[in-house]
């Protein structure tokens, strides 16, 4: 084979294309609860969220997480299937119940949780089952939430450390009520690769691991090279976003969208961000990507709505 040109094409556009058609192993990493609204219940956390979109965009979603066996745990097993999810890497608990959220969603669509407290996912246990997941995932998304408890926060942790050298490792900070600490924030951080986080949760970060806060783009370059992270993403609610590298950045304004309830947006937002990080796509065509997803998600109801084709085609777009 010539090293120059695969029919006509650079090596290096052969593998970006080989890429674009690979299939990527993805791992959401941590919660399943259900979202108990004041007139429905949905299946959510952000595991599921993120990789619901990931198996949209066309990459193998994987959900690794522990629900109780009891009435809500059958209905999510069965939810899982409806939306195509697998649930090989689900583990049963017979002590403890599968996890719900009190959900109310405010006038300007965003929710505010009250999460219920030792719940199956609190004690997700290292196995030989999650140890061959993470020899074979090409990325993982993990988060606060369920790093809350002993059990939960030390097999994410040994997840995280046993995945391939190549593996994407995300750390979509996702704040819920006091379940975090500085310690446990700059834990996850130093174990990331990419670090995702919202506006509001920024001055949070940054106060936690003692850094200043001149503007968004030097305190995302301070958190790089304190963390040796290869991308930070700041999160801007309907105002866009804001990607960060060592040495480039980039900023999107996001889209105007009729906001229906934005549950589950950040997570398709990580999803699409994954998606394109994996294949080698520009710092603008994941931002515009993400940012489309995320909006979409936004205006519809609930987090996880039925595949768009239309959405897909754009989101997955290279060269917008």
């Amino acid at each position: 084979m010539d090293l120059k040109k695969v029919d006509g094409e650079s090596v290096q556009e052969y593998e970006e294309g080989r890429d674009c058609m690979r299939q990527f192993a993805i791992v959401g990493l941590g919660e399943v609860l259900w979202d108990i609204f004041p007139t429905h219940k949905q299946l959510g956390g952000a595991p599921a969220n993120f990789t619901y979109i990931a198996g949209l965009l066309g990459d193998e979603g994987i959900v690794a997480s522990r629900i109780g066996e009891d009435d809500l745990g059958r209905e999510a097993l069965e939810r899982f299937g409806g939306l195509g999810l697998s649930f090989d890497h689900i583990q049963r608990d017979l002590e403890h119940a599968t996890g719900t959220g009190i959900v109310e969603v405010a006038s300007d669509g965003q929710p505010r949780f009250e999460i219920i407290r030792k719940v199956a996912w609190d004690f997700l246990e290292w196995t030989a089952d999650l140890e061959a997941l993470a020899s074979r995932a090409d990325a993982v998304c993990f988060g606060t939430l369920a790093q809350r408890e002993v059990t939960s926060r030390e097999t994410i942790q040994r997840f995280v450390d046993a995945v391939r050298a190549s593996a994407v490792k995300v750390f979509d900070v996702n704040l819920r009520q006091t379940f975090y600490s500085p310690e446990l924030l700059a834990a996850s951080a130093s174990s990331a690769d990419i670090l995702k986080l919202n506006h509001e949760e920024l001055p949070v970060l940054l106060r936690a691991v003692h850094a200043p806060h001149v503007d968004d783009v030097r305190a995302a370059r301070w958190l790089c090279g304190r963390f040796a992270l290869k991308l930070v993403c700041i999160t801007r609610g309907g105002n866009g976003s804001l990607l960060v590298t060592p040495r480039e950045q980039h900023e999107h304004d996001g889209f105007p969208v009729q906001v229906v309830d934005t549950v589950g947006a950040g997570d398709a937002f990580t999803a699409t961000l994954v998606h394109h990080y994996l294949r080698g796509s520009s710092l603008a065509e994941t931002n515009e990507a993400a940012n489309r997803m995320g909006a979409w998600v936004a205006s519809q109801a609930g987090a996880t709505p039925a595949a768009d084709a239309e959405q897909i085609q754009l989101a997955r777009a290279r060269n917008a």
